[in-house]
């Protein structure tokens, strides 16, 4: 007997019962409400996990999403050289992150108002699904900030991925507003960094973005290693929390 398990209108998993009899109809009628109850359960849950205006996953499910990225990391030694992953003739796969800022959005709201600029949040947050894959995990931190948690990619291909999104964003022309560009600062994190390093990090990135035209994607190690920015545990402001 096959049940197949809906959640949010698709059937994504289907359930497999095997016996060498035929179920009584009675058997029948309560293993589709058990399937029942556990389709209603998971999309509780799932809506639970969601943004309630873009649908992306929400700011308090980070770091779980984060914990399991970071078992995912393919360099375990504690004395990795950011240099290194700087370098685009690295072709190891990094687990990467990247933060990710509507340009101007203040003035989206000022001059079209709220309702224009949930739209423009709406209409970004689905090229961001439309530009990562399954296994790849974006948020919506609050505001017009998302978060990116790129899974299993080298610098070429992170590269290359984010520069895809911010042109698939600048090329978009979005109803009433016209054009809207947008930011993002992205770094490979470690094993052994907490969310809040690795934040910092991107989040670093993103500031020198933001300060240096906008609309454009800076990474962390390459700012680094060409001295545009200091590392960030030898900042005045490092310690800053982001949760």
């Amino acid at each position: 007997m096959w049940l197949p398990i809906w959640v949010d209108g698709k059937a994504n998993t289907c359930l497999e019962i095997c016996r060498s009899t035929a179920y009584p109809r009675r058997v029948l009628d309560e293993l589709e409400g058990m399937v029942g109850v556990y389709r209603n359960f998971q999309s509780l849950l799932d809506y639970s996990e969601r943004d309630s205006l873009t649908g992306l996953l929400n700011r308090k499910t980070f770091e779980r999403h984060f914990a399991r990225a970071k078992s995912h990391c393919l360099e375990a030694d504690s004395q990795f050289d950011r240099r290194r992953v700087a370098k685009s003739a690295d072709k190891s796969r990094y687990e990467w992150l990247a933060v990710v800022d509507i340009d101007h959005f203040k003035k989206v709201n000022d001059n079209f108002g709220h309702l224009y600029g949930d739209e423009v949040l709406i209409l970004v947050a689905n090229l961001m699904q439309a530009s990562f894959r399954k296994e790849d995990k974006v948020f919506r931190f609050g505001g017009e900030e998302f978060v990116v948690l790129l899974h299993a990619v080298t610098l070429e291909d992170a590269h290359r991925v984010f520069e895809r999104f911010r042109q698939k964003v600048e090329s978009n022309v979005f109803p009433q507003v016209g054009k809207i560009t947008v930011s993002i600062g992205y770094t490979y994190f470690h094993p052994k960094e907490a969310p809040v390093e690795v934040l910092g990090h991107a989040d670093q990135a993103l500031y020198f973005a933001k300060s240096h035209g906008r609309n454009r994607c800076c990474q962390y190690e390459d700012l680094v290693a060409n001295g545009q920015l200091l590392p960030a545990d030898t900042r005045p402001d490092a310690a800053i929390d982001y949760f």
